[in-house]
């Protein structure tokens, strides 16, 4: 029995992988899977899945997450930039630049990390629920925060999934060529196994579950001046429908990745009477089976390719930054088909 609770989420995977485990369905994903997906390559022809991490532009998708700034480095109090030696010995004929960076981890293409999303659970059957995040670790005990704002998951964080290396096969859903850009699709589990029925795409434990909804390539038109128009485009998947999350329970899914801002539908409003969670599928997937869920990947050039040679899969390999304490990550995926 953990330590940390005496009673999990309906459902969840909870303690599955011990007591302490901090990778969730990651550990679905193991030699055997990594075979799988090295055996599936035969052009090895690779694909960037990343945006520009400055993309989408501006913050018409996230009023509160903003493009990476550079800076440079300050050397002998001058910015080290375009940095003549010379200067400072006039012996030497090199120039030098080095910069440093403010980074919003969950602006561009990224990883959630376990520890992005929690949720008032009751863990230890006191009667009172209490914020806490996958496995029952706690916020303000696991997940931190200082008096001067310096925060740190020190558990959970986002360096557990880059230590593991995620490299694993991806199985790639094409919704885009279903639904297209306008209007915006929520896609249910009906429509999601009319899809993969339609295109013969076959999910199995340990595969890591990837969309392409066509908002990378709206993103990338609108060259770092986004508008309004992508909160109502192109698919998203309904995260209020059970049976959808269901199957992602029963599929054994190592983790999902999307091309889209949230994997699942935002700014839906709130029913009447309800009480829960405002994104349902992130709740079920962070807070209670431990998928970690991709945001603004780039699939484009990749669902093209893979479309035009009838596959699905391909050798994924997506680790984030080894970023100690933090609870998301920019991440450049590559796919070798």
């Amino acid at each position: 029995m953990s330590k940390r609770w005496t009673i999990r989420p309906k459902g969840s995977t909870w303690g599955d992988w011990g007591e302490h485990d901090q990778l969730g369905r990651l550990n679905l994903i193991g030699p055997e899977q990594v075979r799988k997906a090295a055996s599936v390559v035969s052009e090895g022809r690779t694909f960037c899945l990343s945006l520009p991490l400055d993309y989408p532009g501006g913050n018409v998708l996230s009023p509160v997450r903003f493009p990476p700034v550079l800076r440079p480095v300050i050397r002998n109090e001058v910015p080290y930039y375009n940095y003549e030696w010379r200067d400072f010995d006039s012996r030497l004929t090199d120039i030098a630049s080095d910069d440093s960076v403010v980074l919003y981890t969950q602006y561009s293409t990224q990883w959630d990390s376990l520890a992005h999303r929690g949720s008032l659970f009751d863990a230890n059957g006191s009667g009172e629920s209490k914020p806490v995040y996958y496995n029952g670790f706690r916020a303000g005990a696991d997940v931190t925060m200082s008096e001067e704002q310096a925060v740190f998951a020190g558990s959970l964080g986002i360096e557990n999934m880059a230590f593991h290396c995620v490299q694993g096969r991806g199985v790639l859903i094409d919704l885009y060529s279903h639904f297209g850009e306008f209007p915006r699709k929520e896609v249910g589990y009906e429509d999601l196994m009319k899809v993969m029925d339609a295109d013969g795409v076959i999910v199995e434990p340990g595969d890591i579950l990837c969309l392409w909804t066509g908002l990378d390539r709206m993103i990338m038109r609108m060259e770092g001046h986004p508008d309004s128009s992508l909160h109502n485009a192109c698919a998203v998947l309904d995260g209020w429908d059970s049976r959808l999350l269901q199957w992602i329970s029963e599929s054994g899914v190592a983790a999902i990745a999307s091309d889209n801002l949230a994997v699942e539908a935002t700014r839906k409003p709130i029913p009447d009477g309800y009480h829960g969670s405002s994104l349902p599928l992130h709740e079920h997937c962070l807070f209670k089976l431990g998928v970690h869920l991709g945001e603004l990947w780039y699939f484009a050039e990749l669902a093209e390719w893979l479309r035009n040679n009838g596959r699905s899969r391909f050798l994924l390999t997506a680790p984030p930054l080894r970023l100690t304490g933090a609870v998301g990550s920019p991440v450049t995926p590559v796919a070798t088909v």
